[in-house]
């Protein structure tokens, strides 16, 4: 009877392990089929993600390593007023009855900004009188210190150009010149100056009352 029961025993230790090594076999030749498909599938993808990277690529920019500082000076400006100026400049070349083939037209979306206020460094002591309990500044007058485009909000809504040229490269920095040009004459007809000597005239009235000049009036005739 004992004989009887490790007979039995041996024989499903040895079903057991055939069994094992039958499973592993088919494990192991899955692989060897699906590892070509597997290797095809990879390789597709990396000619997708080359084909991406030719019609799309990334512009490389290298700036030059040697820097050149031309001027170092202090400022000691009162900026006392910002504007934000949006435009819409249209430059065109070509125009007439051929335009459609020669013509090259950019409308140009500007966003800027104009910077004002009093340049300290003017105010010289001869500039302060006090008498009879009154300070009398002669103030500088307002002046514009900034006035620029903002290169991450501006941008080219449209460009067309004619069926033969090509497009022509110092049209857009033509564009952004008068652009800038622009948003300082808009700056300065609304009245940027004027608010900018108040704002600094209001500014220095605190100041001045701070060190105990209570009676503070402003000229503006250093000519």
């Amino acid at each position: 009877m004992k004989n009887n029961n490790l007979f039995s025993l041996l024989i499903l230790i040895v079903i057991g392990v055939g069994i094992y090594f039958i499973v592993q076999t088919i494990q192991q030749a899955q692989q060897v089929v699906t590892e070509p498909f597997n290797q095809v599938n990879q390789a597709n993808q990396s000619l997708q993600t080359q084909v991406s990277h030719l019609l799309n690529p990334t512009p490389t920019i290298i700036p030059d390593p040697i820097t050149y500082i031309n001027e170092i000076r202090s400022l000691s400006r009162l900026e006392t007023i910002k504007y934000s100026v949006e435009k819409v400049i249209t430059g065109e070349l070509g125009t007439g009855t051929f335009d459609f083939l020669f013509g090259d037209k950019i409308l140009f979306v500007a966003h800027g900004t104009v910077i004002a206020g009093i340049d300290m460094a003017k105010l010289q002591p001869e500039h302060l009188r006090f008498e009879n309990g009154v300070l009398t500044v002669n103030l500088p007058p307002a002046e514009v210190f900034i006035a620029t485009l903002n290169n991450e909000k501006s941008y080219v809504y449209q460009r067309d150009t004619g069926l033969i040229n090509q497009p022509d490269i110092n049209l857009e920095t033509q564009v952004r010149q008068v652009a800038e040009q622009e948003i300082l004459k808009a700056a300065l007809e609304d009245g940027i100056l004027e608010q900018a000597q108040l704002n600094a005239e209001a500014y220095l009235l605190k100041f001045f009352t701070a060190l105990g000049y209570p009676n503070t009036i402003f000229i503006d005739d250093q000519g």
